[in-house]
């Protein structure tokens, strides 16, 4: 099977012509978009389902855009030492943008007086549904591909980031490739493991367990340690299969390294907050009106 990216071309300039300037909309940017209004749209239904302030969804969104993309970006460079990467559409690394919303959303907590133990109890679910559907972009894109395989479900890639090439794939330290491939002409497409759904089924199936777990009997926040063990583990499992050239640590990558932590970590909070608390307290940030029920009374 050959996979195309999905792009929609721009009859016009987005942006400032001669510095930034977009003239197509990919699918990862589509994607991205869905993906936060949708785990915004998660994190409402569940404010509404406690009887708080639904308004504090969109902040907590708008939170994670900003630190998510500054903190990917930041990454990005920190990892490749490429500066102009900063000004550039593509150059994003999960991990960076998930510290970066994770410190944005505690920030917006600390100006709103909501304990961080909310916010997590909150976006824990969403999390896993936003990062789904982000994975979703990659694949629209063709990005973050795996490693050459022969199972019916292999998917090539020619205009891939890179394109899934002998000769792209050796430059990501790739030798073993099925039998019978030109290997002395790089351009011969290869067939990879299609990565990017891999890990949107297993974290919509995070996603869908985390949401049932939304009436457990814990402290608040004990679902986030749940979401850390999930999404450490997935991404550990998957990044066996993932084509990558950061390989540090004989077969394991720096992802690994970053998901074992992610996993300890999500062990302490749930055995942190495993205990329920003896009379939770809504904190006063997610209480009041919504500007819905403002708009309502005054009419």
């Amino acid at each position: 099977m050959t996979i195309y990216p999905f792009t929609i071309a721009l009859p016009f300039c987005l942006g400032v012509p001669g510095w930034f300037c977009i003239r197509e909309i990919t699918g990862y940017g589509i994607m991205m978009m869905v993906a936060f209004l949708m785990a915004g749209w998660a994190i409402q239904v569940d404010l509404r389902r406690r009887g708080m302030n639904e308004d504090y969804a969109a902040d907590i969104v708008f939170a994670a855009v900003v630190g998510g993309i500054v903190g990917a970006k930041i990454w990005y460079v920190l990892l490749t030492g490429e500066w102009d990467a900063l000004f550039r559409r593509g150059g994003f690394v999960w991990y960076g943008g998930f510290l970066g919303g994770v410190a944005a959303v505690l920030g917006l907590g600390w100006w709103r007086r909501v304990p961080a133990r909310w916010a997590m109890e909150l976006t824990a679910a969403p999390l896993a549904l936003g990062y789904a559907l982000g994975r979703v972009g990659c694949f629209l894109v063709n990005d973050d591909y795996g490693i050459p395989s022969t199972l019916p479900w292999a998917m090539k890639f020619p205009r891939g980031l890179p394109p899934t090439t002998v000769g792209e794939l050796t430059n990501l330290h790739i030798t073993r490739f099925p039998p019978g491939t030109n290997l002395a002409d790089s351009s011969t497409l290869v067939a990879v493991h299609p990565t990017q759904i891999y890990e949107t089924a297993l974290m919509m199936l995070a996603c869908w367990w985390l949401w049932r777990l939304r009436d457990h009997h814990h402290a608040v926040g004990w679902r986030f340690g749940v979401y850390l063990v999930l999404a450490g583990a997935e991404r550990f499992l998957v990044e066996f299969v993932r084509a990558k050239d950061d390989r540090l640590l004989g077969p394991f990558t720096l992802a690994q390294l970053t998901s074992v932590l992610v996993m300890v970590a999500g062990v302490w909070v749930i055995a942190r907050l495993r205990q329920p608390d003896a009379a939770p307290v809504v904190p006063a940030g997610l209480t009041g009106t919504t500007a819905a029920d403002d708009l309502a009374r005054r009419h």
